[in-house]
């Protein structure tokens, strides 16, 4: 898969855009309907500002009390316009934070819904900055956009209308004078998007590089490639400071052409207005009319270009938010259910990450219930790929990994796990109490099923924790990472699965604790298929038989005794590891 993620295009934003409006539609049309209101309230000040202009020119015996009730009638409609935009902004903002909710909850459905071997080759940096950043600013953007968009666009079509009507040419005039604010915006649309898709791009990069550089601090500090890693962070750091400049040169062009466009519709009017006047075509009034109206329009376009200007970045935001759908699941949704029987073939398994060299070349294995497999290796061999395909995480490219007969990978989730678990050294805890981690496992565990779960992987801990199995972790409490470990190993045991697939699943703990914990397991998992990726050849020595892999291919299986009497591979390894015996460990 590509390291790019991809970008959905402007009709699928659009689409999901409707959808999202669709969703709620009576906030919307309640948002349209008051802040109609609103602005019609707001046309009434003016308008009685031109009668009261008029009515003082006509002058008569009774103009203060007429100007008292056209004034007091303003102040009316004012109060009534500020109440009713207040209450539209109200409903829009509610409206916000639920889309933004929506949108934030579909993403994280989408991205739990992606099959462990799609979702183990997504890049991560991008993934977490469109989970993060991305996801942030669209949120932002319904939750403040929608409603004070609407508010401005309403208002503007009504001072318009009211513009026209007043008198029709004062306001084809003052319409004329907005096509340099059109021009401005149809420039700066057609380029933003590109640039906006670039600065989230190269912000996605850089979060790669700089995630990446972290998990990776030991090996880069133990081959010597600081500096290369440096380089490679200052370069996407170049990469990003460019695009964001390509995008501010874009505003700085856009604001200053607005700001005078946005001044020539009322001094378009008032010099038109003026010479109209002068030759008795209209009143005084009706041109302060149509001048207070084109004034007041200057806010809610003035409001509307910084919106369009954020809508570009948040378009892009929303395009690589929503291009998570278009991600490939690249195999159907498995149906299909085991049969009869828990014996585990790999037949001429070949598999490769990147379809141009393949890292397991031909691999048959049988695994017969009950038994107790180690697979060995030295770093890179092959184990953990080849675990990967018997827990169903990937299937090969040719060749079959079955159970029962069955196809692995073509198990449903929940019926894969009762067969099979994989459990690495990588683990999670939650911030909730002991009892409801391990009830991730088995929902229904009684308390004694969970004390005796723990128990079966060695957890001591347990008796030193303030309130039992009732203590939450990540407050006050925490779990280092033989304890996390441990945790996690608990589940395994109470998920209870005929195979358990260990890939070095015991390589936190230190080595008197990992094996008193694998006695545990061995223990309670009696009966049961255990395959075991052996970073410590003491645990391959406990095992049934050993296959042992070499750049991808099975070289040799058989007990222990065998191998060490052949002399080859394994017996060499096990020669060396004795001759070291502070070196407990294969690698990686």
């Amino acid at each position: 898969m590509s390291r790019q993620l991809p970008i959905a295009g402007t009709p699928e934003v659009r689409a999901a855009a409707l959808r999202d409006l669709r969703a709620d539609r009576g906030a919307v049309v309640g948002i349209v309907c008051v802040n109609g209101l609103a602005a019609a309230a707001g046309l009434v000040g003016p308008w009685l500002l031109g009668r009261i202009i008029d009515t003082i020119q006509a002058g008569g015996s009774d103009v203060l009390s007429r100007v008292d009730r056209l004034a007091f009638g303003a102040l009316v409609f004012t109060i009534v316009q500020t109440t009713l935009t207040w209450w539209a902004l109200k409903i829009g903002y509610r409206f916000g934070e639920r889309t933004a909710a929506r949108v934030r909850e579909r993403f994280l459905k989408r991205t739990l819904a992606l099959p462990p071997r799609v979702a183990d080759h997504l890049p991560t940096g991008d993934l977490i900055a469109r989970g993060s950043t991305d996801a942030s600013v669209v949120a932002m953007t319904l939750r403040y956009a929608v409603p004070e968009v609407l508010v401005a666009l309403v208002h503007a079509l009504f001072l318009v209308v009211a513009v026209v009507i007043l008198d029709p040419l004062l306001g084809l005039c003052g319409l004329a004078c907005l096509i340099g604010v059109a021009a401005a915006v149809r420039w700066y649309v057609r380029r933003a998007r590109p640039a906006y898709l670039a600065v989230a791009a190269t912000g996605a990069e850089l979060a790669d590089v700089v995630a990446s550089t972290a998990k990776g601090a030991r090996t880069i500090e133990l081959l010597g490639l600081e500096q290369r890693r440096a380089q490679a962070t200052e370069s996407a750091v170049t990469q990003a400071r460019s695009a964001r400049l390509g995008a501010l040169w874009l505003r700085t062009v856009l604001f200053p052409w607005a700001d005078v466009s946005l001044a020539l519709p009322v001094v378009g009017v008032l010099l038109v207005g003026g010479a109209l006047q002068a030759n008795g075509v209209v009143s005084l009034g009706v041109v302060v009319t149509a001048t207070v109206y084109l004034r007041q329009l200057v806010g809610p376009l003035d409001t509307l270009m910084v919106w369009i200007e954020q809508l570009q970045g948040a378009g892009a935001s929303y395009a690589r938010v929503e291009g998570l759908a278009d991600i490939p699941s690249e195999e159907p949704q498995p149906t299909t259910h085991a049969g009869a029987g828990d014996r585990i073939q790999v037949s001429n398994a070949h598999y490769s990450y990147t379809d141009d060299r393949d890292v397991l070349h031909g691999i048959d294995l049988s695994v017969q219930p009950g038994e107790r497999l180690a697979i060995v290796g030295t770093s890179g061999a092959g184990k953990s790929t080849l675990a990967r395909l018997l827990a169903g995480l990937d299937r090969p490219h040719t060749g079959s990994v079955t159970i029962g007969g069955t196809p692995v990978a073509d198990l449903p989730p929940d019926e894969l796990r009762e067969h099979v678990v994989l459990i690495t050294q990588d683990h999670h805890v939650f911030h909730d109490t002991v009892r409801d981690n391990l009830r991730i496992a088995r929902p229904n565990a009684t308390d004694e099923e969970l004390y005796a779960a723990l128990d079966a992987v060695g957890a001591a801990w347990l008796n030193d924790l303030p309130d039992g199995l009732d203590t939450q972790i990540g407050d006050d409490t925490s779990l280092d990472g033989a304890s996390a470990q441990q945790l996690s190993l608990a589940r395994v045991v109470l998920a209870d699965p005929h195979t358990l697939i260990l890939d070095e699943a015991t390589a936190q703990l230190d080595p008197r604790t990992a094996r008193r914990t694998e006695q545990s397991l061995a223990a309670v998992l009696r009966g049961r298929t255990v395959i075991a990726i052996a970073h410590r050849l003491q645990t391959a020595h406990d095992a049934d038989r050993i296959a042992v892999m070499e750049a991808g291919e099975l070289v040799e299986l058989g007990t222990h005794d065998e191998l060490v009497s052949a002399g080859r591979v394994y017996g060499k390894l096990w020669k060396s590891w004795h001759a070291q015996p502070d070196e407990n460990q294969l690698g990686p």
